[in-house]
């Protein structure tokens, strides 16, 4: 009988390759498939038209209309470096030559930043070039370690550039400018008739775009009566979560889209006025109830603003409550279950199990031919071991998300 027992799970470990391959197959035909009705007008596949037209900033102005140091710009600010400090080997220096550094202290200052803020500028460099031959971008502010900033500055982290053109024409400013956002800086502000300031989020927060996750120490309720931790959850396990309609309903856990419960991460941290605390990372879906017009949306937790309102959980019941304050917080534990229903009510806080696309219809829908695999896996008595990482199934979504959705449904 252990023969026979070996056997039989060897056999069903030889067939989870022939799935992935079966899988990957539905995967590349349907999501294609999809992409042949965006064709219409529109902007479709493959990200905004090359010819639009891109209309300059004006002077005060800054994208997005928020605060700088909010979560759904450039983020709070992390303490500043020094170059005594273990985190000045994070920052990287800039030597691309089709970019100026003034570098007035005779430091080499101005080219040290994070690898974020090099890559957007790098991006930039190439734009000015193409929408003024000739000219080129020049940095004249980026690191400071000369405390000229107010105490907050993002200068401080290499997280903040103040750029011009290369003939200080400031009648291009207003251009270079929008031409910042184009290339993905988290805030661009037109800040003085002398330079634009950009800014970056923090490389910390950019570490894993793959999915979005909660707190290792976050709480679910299961069918069971038992209040789980999501380091405790496992494959199997009916947990409380929303259906379409907004009803509470218990959902199968069928897998972790990711999990690695000892990773240090930065989180959203969202409180209600009646007393709710989530923890999510700033990528993932979070429902938010719309008192005036009665409609529920899921958004990205980093664009969720205090007077919102989320949908909290009460005997079985789900009502909405006013988000009194936001903040960054590090957390230890990042776990993202995915159940059947594609919705999770975590620490009584309803939200989705997805992430990075700005679409919780797509998400699910994507997720289609792994639901059928599981409820297979159910019949035949096959179970699934819980994984340190992100699944295989997520990670090959994401290799090729960018070629099949428009840029504007994920999360940057």
């Amino acid at each position: 009988m252990q023969q026979m027992s070996k056997i039989s799970q060897k056999s069903s470990t030889m067939l989870l390759p022939s799935s992935k391959h079966i899988l990957a197959i539905l995967i590349l035909v349907t999501i294609f498939t999809t992409s042949v009705h965006a064709c219409g007008p529109g902007r479709g596949i493959g990200g905004p038209r090359k010819n639009r037209k891109l209309t300059p900033l004006v002077f005060k102005q800054h994208v997005p209309n928020m605060s700088e140091n909010t979560l759904g710009a450039s983020g709070l600010n992390e303490g500043r470096i020094n170059r005594d400090d273990a985190k000045f080997k994070d920052l990287v220096p800039n030597y691309n030559r089709d970019i100026i550094f003034k570098d007035e202290e005779g430091t080499g200052a101005d080219r040290v930043m994070t690898q974020r803020c090099k890559d957007k500028l790098n991006t930039l460099a190439v734009s000015v070039m193409n929408q003024w031959p000739g000219i080129r971008l020049r940095v004249t502010e980026s690191w400071d370690e000369d405390k000229s900033h107010r105490n907050e500055s993002l200068h401080y982290e290499g997280r903040a550039v103040d750029i011009t053109t290369s003939d200080r024409d400031r009648t291009k400013y207003g251009m270079l400018a929008r031409l910042a956002v184009e290339a993905g800086f988290d805030w661009v502000y037109y800040e003085s008739r002398a330079h634009i300031h950009c800014s970056v989020k923090s490389d910390s927060t950019q570490t894993n775009h793959m999915s979005g996750c909660f707190t290792g120490e976050s709480t679910v309720s299961t069918s069971t009566g038992e209040r789980k931790t999501m380091s405790q959850l496992q494959v199997g396990d009916e947990v409380l979560s929303m259906t379409a309609d907004g009803n509470t309903v218990y959902s199968e856990v069928i897998l972790f889209l990711d999990r690695d419960i000892e990773r240090i991460q930065e989180f959203v941290k969202i409180q209600t006025d009646g007393g709710a605390i989530l923890k999510v990372t700033p990528q993932h879906l979070v429902m938010v109830w719309n008192p005036t017009k009665k409609l529920m949306k899921f958004v990205f937790a980093d664009q969720i603003e205090e007077g919102d309102y989320v949908l909290v959980n009460r005997f079985g019941t789900l009502e909405p409550q006013k988000v009194v304050h936001l903040s960054a917080i590090l957390g230890k534990g990042v776990v993202a279950p995915l159940t059947r229903e594609g919705t999770i009510i975590v620490d009584s806080v309803a939200a989705s199990c997805y992430a990075v696309i700005d679409s919780q219809m797509m998400a699910h829908w994507t997720f289609a031919p792994y639901r059928l695999l599981a409820t297979m896996h159910h019949w035949f008595g096959e179970t699934n071991s819980v994984q340190n990482g992100v699944h295989w199934y997520a990670r090959a979504l994401f290799s090729i998300k960018d070629t099949v959705l428009p840029s504007s449904w994920m999360y940057h």
